[in-house]
């Protein structure tokens, strides 16, 4: 991995640390508060290769829609969805439902 890229995969665990419980983001808004708008898939991979680290809450980030497409970087094919609901968001059919309820945007909450 290059240097930049360790760089940015780091900041990009510092901003998911900071989603408060039964609250979630998108890979974009993350992207987008670290300056680099076009990233959103870079985040997901910054995000799946989190796995090892238990204080960065990978489950709290979704697409821009809220449906769970890192749902398959989980251990069991429910788990991303039974973390969130665990927390008090409402999930169905892999998707957050309200997903205005629950977004957490790092723009304006930071």
């Amino acid at each position: 991995m290059k240097p930049e890229n360790e760089n940015f995969f780091e900041k990009v665990y510092q901003v998911t640390r900071l989603i408060p419980e039964g609250r979630v983001t998108s890979y974009g808004a993350i992207a987008k508060y670290l300056g680099a708008a076009r990233s959103a898939r870079m985040v997901g991979w910054a995000l799946n290769g989190s796995k090892k680290m238990e204080d960065v809450p990978a489950h709290r980030v979704v697409n821009k829609a809220g449906l769970l497409t890192g749902k398959h970087h989980f251990d069991g094919t429910s788990l991303m969805q039974q973390l969130l609901e665990s927390e008090g968001v409402e999930v169905i059919d892999n998707q957050i439902q309200h997903l205005e309820k629950y977004f957490w945007d790092p723009f304006i909450e930071l």
